[in-house]
This record gives C-alpha cells, structure tokens and sequence, in this order.
C-alpha cells in the first residue's frame, strides 16, 4: 500500500483440545478449545502479536490487548464492532477499517458524488444510539462497496477520510491473509 505505518489484520480462530486432557478448556458441553487472536501483518505476511484465550472469551474482549501503534491501519471484520475500542484507536492517532453490522443506526451528515465503479455510497455519519454515540462521539466515514466476485454489498467504517474508497475496500480484501494464516495454522 505504500502508507507510512504498517497494516495490520486481526481476527481470531478457535483451537480444538481434548477435554479429558484439558478440563479447563471447556466451552461447550462436550467440546474443549482454546481461542489464538492474532495481529497479522498483512504486508510482511506474518503475525505480529498473539493473544490466547480459552475458547468461550468473546473475540471484543481480546481487542484492547493489541499493542496499538501511531500510524498503523488496521483492519477488523464484523465481530468487531466495539466503538469504545475504536475510538481508542482513533486517539492514538492510527487509523482503522472495520466491517460494520447490518442494524447500525446512524444519520448522514454529508456524502461524496461521482464514485468509482463498484462504490455505492461514500458518506460521513454520527452515530444515533447513544451508546454508539457515546462511545465514537465524533463523525465516520461509511463506505459501502459491491464486490462483483461475491456479488454482495460491504459496508465498511473508517476514521480516514482522505483514501479513496476503494483503498478501503482493498485494505479489507486483504484482511483475508489472516484466515489464510489460520488455515496454515491448523
């Protein structure tokens, strides 16, 4: 991508363990496992930051562990929409790029024209629900994008509103390399 910071995916995927071997991991009535949250460096295609949990800890919790990095991007799927958090992450001066939730519920404040191919709507919103607004209480930038390979619509928040929605986009099209990684990693 050529930013200053590095790019950053992080998701997380459960690991399978014996429950007669470790009781302690139990997260459904017969099934034991244990949680890798993993900070990946989408460039470099390596991880940079693990943070392993017992299988039933709810991936939001695992967020505020990221050492977070001035200038970084990073990049979450729709689990991860925990506007504390993110604010958080918009205070230490780094940028991120989160697939947003299908109920969320805001209003416009003012949207670009002329898009590019594939890109619906490119808007700054705020928040309506005012834990949502609490927790961001500052404006976003909505990006909703049609990907021809999956024919589906994604939408996506940033707190950057100077690249161009279809960096957006790609920058989320590369979180994709964590689940690579996972795949290796089972």
């Amino acid at each position: 991508f050529g930013f200053d910071g590095h790019v950053y995916a992080f998701d997380s995927t459960t690991i399978d363990l014996c429950l007669e071997v470790f009781e302690w991991a139990k997260f459904r009535k017969h099934k034991g496992g244990i949680k890798v949250h993993t900070l990946y460096d989408v460039e470099a295609q390596v991880p940079a930051f693990f943070h392993i949990t017992t299988a039933s800890t709810h991936d939001i919790m695992a967020k505020p562990k990221i050492p977070y990095e001035k200038d970084a991007y990073y990049i979450f799927d729709i689990g991860y929409n925990d506007f504390s958090n993110l604010f958080n992450i918009k205070k230490i001066e780094a940028t991120f790029v989160v697939r947003a939730k299908k109920n969320l519920k805001f209003k416009q404040i003012s949207w670009k024209r002329r898009l590019p191919k594939n890109v619906l709507s490119d808007s700054t919103i705020e928040f309506t629900v005012y834990k949502s607004s609490k927790d961001y209480p500052i404006p976003l930038r909505r990006v909703v994008y049609h990907d021809e390979e999956q024919d589906s619509e994604l939408v996506f928040l940033t707190n950057d509103f100077e690249l161009p929605a279809l960096v957006v986009a790609e920058l989320y099209r590369k979180r994709w390399s964590v689940e690579l990684f996972f795949k290796w990693l089972k």
